[in-house]
């Protein structure tokens, strides 16, 4: 039976976003096979896809260990401070994008990131969403009218079209999102 999951403040459910999958492995860090590896984005001089375990991301020993992030510091804004930023980059799992990772922010923190989502997940998660991503789409990503309903109804979770992230305010709880596309 796995251990249960450490708790990620800015990535509250990895299990559900897909960057932390159940595993028999070994981790490469701590040679423990607690049930669960790590499957986000690595960013070490080795190769350590899929090879550690949440427990080494949680507590720093991963990144420690081979000098690895997890998260580009770059995706996060200039208003994060920098205990946040460092807690992002060593000690919370990322998440695959096409085109690399953004992580928004709200309220001077960081967000927390929900998932990835087309608009078929995005509807079924939570319908109500549908108007603050149509706001995003207009308002931070300059798009208009037909278009901006066009790339609504583009957003998939496939390798052919644009991609939706959802994060959430850990503070005020409005979503937040980013979007690429392959």
């Amino acid at each position: 039976m796995a251990d249960p999951l450490p708790t990620f403040r800015y990535h509250p459910d990895p299990l559900a976003s897909g960057s932390v999958i159940p595993s028999d492995a070994a981790c490469a860090c701590c040679e423990e096979a607690r049930g669960y590896l790590y499957a986000g984005p690595v960013y070490a001089e080795e190769e350590l896809a899929s090879q550690l375990c949440p427990w080494c991301l949680a507590d720093g020993a991963a990144a420690e260990a081979y000098d690895a992030t997890f998260v580009d510091s770059e995706a996060l804004d200039d208003t994060v401070p920098e205990d946040v930023v460092d807690e992002i980059v060593e000690r919370t799992p990322g998440y695959h994008a096409w085109q690399g990772e953004r992580w928004p922010s709200c309220c001077n923190d960081a967000t927390a990131f929900l998932g990835a989502f087309g608009i078929t997940e995005l509807r079924a998660y939570d319908r109500s969403l549908e108007g603050a991503v149509m706001s995003y789409i207009v308002h931070d990503c300059g798009v208009s009218g037909g278009a901006a309903l066009r790339l609504l109804e583009s957003f998939t979770r496939e390798e052919h079209g644009p991609t939706l992230y959802l994060f959430r305010c850990l503070h005020c709880e409005m979503p937040r999102f980013h979007h690429d596309r392959t």
